[in-house]
């Protein structure tokens, strides 16, 4: 029987249920949020332009450009903290190597989130190693979508905790653009600039400055690129262009426990680390539409991640400079790094390309409209990855100790279709994923290998309207996401018994909309046959293990006068995202892949790492006429750092173990934008009481980012 059976399945199952008629299409209403189609007839959207009742998708959250502009964020973390159910944890103190959780699920790398980009993959390499270490700057992005539910099975391969989609702007057909200029403490200073017309958008980012310890520098440029051409009333097409650059002087190592009291939380003494990136992208979408109700848009993209990073250590308990070395740090000694005549380079090339192919249609079923949409993509990916050993504290050659190739080839689809029985929209999808992985090692004897990796999930979705103002919706779909290629396959090219995460998740929710007052609450559970929990990622010490798991907990999120931020007539405004996790548990012991022991200590009933009990973010602001002033508190619970739940750290230990306690992070933002020509100016204070806090331990001790001053001005056209 052919492989792909149950894809075919999956397709036959969502479509001989009704049959397909000529539909009118909705006509957009500018006034609730939707753009003109021909803006949008070559972009992929997860949620939408708003979060409509009707979308039978679940839990799901838009974050606009008023959001991102009236509190200022300079980086992506503070963004997302708005969102319920997301959490974000600091590391360099830029926001450039993103860590987000969504509902409980650990946030090292975001290795456990589907990224987008205009709905295509913004990682380079979702299948074989779906581990971050870049993003653009935020400014770039028009908006960002968050969705948690059913929907996500439209996308994948990572579909178990939510997906976070960045659309970019659509370029303007007249000419206009923006130049903004900031500066701030601890070096900070940072140029954006936007320049469009005739259907043509340039985007310019640039930042620099210290980060959140010493001997950390960040340098990071993008340049993007986008053009849309309405070629008929039936055709349209998307390019998109953009190359991203990064060097910085950054290490990879916490601290120890002793280090941290001997010297401070900015302590870093890796004077010699440098990170450098080239990351360069292409898509092309073209979307044809033959008749009202019918669409066909087909994507191809294409991306290069180029990715060298020199470092002498790379956790506390690493040994590249000697035991000696490592156990001074573990006694709180100041080590020299001149002295240690070594430094490793791990250099990553990923190269990654596709095309995405999705009809959508209008459908009348049982008597009533609905939609359709069914879609194929084929994906590749090549990683080479390399282990270079100098010997000398600045070295940027030497040995070759590693020289891998590692491939992913992936065939998915999907149907969904959504049944309008008027008040209530009833949304089944299926999801076929067929991965093949390969790995080679090209140094001299070695050896290779290959596995495959194939799922079938369901999903099914609910939203019924209790009124104008009231919605009930609802949602459950097997969750999936593949192994990386280096634990799916051993380094001799044999198989390993690790097997692909895969989950159920369900959530039930309401939303309320009335006088100004926007209100959501979503109860959730995912609950694990099988997850993969962090083992080598970001070099940690735990070796890769797996086991029955299962979070549950509640989202609630509210907004006050969404509408004051355009309105301007004195009033105020405000955000509430909470997020409780009471449960995110260890099921059963999590046993390591390659002895079958337990993993750092693991005892079923413990609680798993950083899933934070309780995470909320607040804001409350006043606008009035030109002026926007506000002021916002970020708060994270209390989390484990390992499997046996540690509460005391070890007295003289590397730092990977311990309790984090919960914190609470102020910020403060003044805007002006009077009528003047286009001219506005701001003030940002971050971290406004300078409150120090441990945000990970995973390689040693990790700091939040200390207090930052910045001051902004912008002129637009």
């Amino acid at each position: 029987m052919p492989r792909l059976t149950p894809l075919a399945f999956a397709v036959v199952t969502a479509l001989a249920a009704f049959s397909v008629h000529s539909a009118p299409m909705p006509t957009p209403d500018p006034a609730a949020g939707a753009r003109p189609s021909k803006q949008t007839l070559a972009t992929i959207e997860v949620v939408g332009t708003r979060v409509a009742p009707d979308a039978a998708e679940g839990s799901a959250a838009i974050l606009d450009q008023s959001v991102i502009v009236s509190s200022r964020a300079l980086t992506v973390n503070e963004v997302l903290r708005k969102v319920p159910g997301v959490t974000v944890r600091d590391e360099e103190g830029f926001g450039l190597r993103p860590n987000i959780g969504i509902r409980g699920s650990n946030p090292t790398r975001s290795t456990k989130v589907l990224l987008l980009e205009d709905g295509l993959p913004a990682m380079y390499a979702p299948y074989g190693d779906n581990a971050s270490y870049y993003h653009a700057p935020i400014q770039r992005y028009d908006r960002i979508e968050v969705l948690k539910g059913a929907g996500l099975l439209r996308f994948g391969p990572q579909t178990i905790t939510g997906a976070i989609n960045y659309i970019t702007p659509t370029p303007p057909e007249e000419f206009a653009g923006h130049l903004q200029l900031s500066a701030g403490t601890r070096g900070f200073g940072a140029l954006h600039a936007s320049l469009g017309g005739n259907n043509l958008l340039v985007d310019l980012g640039h930042k620099q400055g210290d980060g959140a310890r010493d001997n950390t520098h960040l340098k990071q440029t993008d340049l993007f690129a986008k053009y849309q051409w309405q070629v008929s009333d039936t055709h349209a097409l998307t390019f998109r262009a953009n190359a991203l650059q990064e060097e910085s002087e950054v290490g990879y190592s916490g601290i120890t426990d002793a280090e941290y009291r001997n010297f401070g939380a900015q302590y870093y003494p890796f004077e010699n680390d440098l990170f450098d990136i080239r990351h360069t992208a292409f898509s092309a979408s073209h979307a044809w539409t033959p008749r009202d109700g019918m669409q066909l848009l087909t994507s191809a993209y294409y991306s290069e991640f180029l990715r060298d990073w020199w470092r002498q250590s790379s956790t506390t308990s690493d040994t590249q400079c000697g035991t000696a070395y490592r156990d001074a740090r573990y006694r709180g000694e100041r080590v020299n790094p001149a002295l240690c005549n070594s430094a490793q380079g791990r250099l990553r090339n990923y190269y990654t390309w596709g095309v995405d192919s999705r009809l959508s249609f209008n459908t009348n079923a049982f008597g009533g409209k609905g939609s359709s949409e069914v879609g194929l993509r084929w994906h590749e990916e090549d990683q080479l990855r390399y282990q270079v050993n100098g010997t000398s504290p600045a070295a940027r050659s030497g040995v070759f100790v590693e020289n891998n190739l590692r491939t992913a080839q992936a065939l998915s689809g999907f149907a969904t279709t959504t049944f309008d029985f008027g008040s209530v929209q009833l949304t089944p999808s299926l999801r076929r994923e067929q991965i093949d992985f390969g790995r080679r090692n090209r140094l001299p004897g070695g050896a290779a290998g290959s596995d495959v990796v194939g799922e079938t999930t369901w999903g099914l979705g609910l939203d019924w309207s209790l009124s104008d103002t009231l919605v009930a919706y609802a949602s459950a779909h097997e969750g999936f996401a593949p192994p990386r290629v280096e634990d799916l396959i051993a380094s001799n090219g044999l198989s390993t018994t690790v097997n692909a995460e895969k989950s159920l998740n369900v959530e039930a929710g309401l939303r309320a909309r009335w006088n100004g007052i926007d209100i959501e609450t979503t109860v959730f559970r995912n609950a694990f046959d099988n997850q993969l929990v962090v083992g080598s990622i970001a070099g940690g010490t735990t070796p890769l293990a797996q086991g029955e798991t299962e979070y549950a907990g509640l989202e609630f999120a509210a907004g006050v006068n969404r509408n004051a931020l355009q309105s301007r007539d004195g009033e105020f405004y405000a955000n509430l995202a909470v997020t409780w996790l009471p449960t995110a548990d260890q099921n059963t012991v999590l046993r390591r892949v390659d002895n079958g022991q337990a993993a750092n200590g693991s005892v079923a009933g413990n609680r798993l790492p950083y899933a934070a009990d309780l995470s909320t973010t607040f804001r409350v602001g006043y606008v009035q006429g030109a002026w926007d002033a506000s002021v916002e508190v970020q708060q994270t619970g209390r989390q484990w750092a390992d499997f046996a739940n540690t509460r005391h750290p070890l007295v003289n230990g590397d730092g990977q173990v311990g309790q984090l306690d919960s914190y609470a992070v102020w910020n403060a933002t003044l805007n002006y934008e009077p009528d003047l020509l286009g001219w506005s100016g701001y003030v940002a204070i971050k971290n406004l009481t300078d409150r120090e806090y441990i945000v990970d331990r995973t390689r040693g001790i990790l700091f939040g980012n200390p207090r930052q001053i910045v001051l902004g001005a912008r002129y637009a056209w």
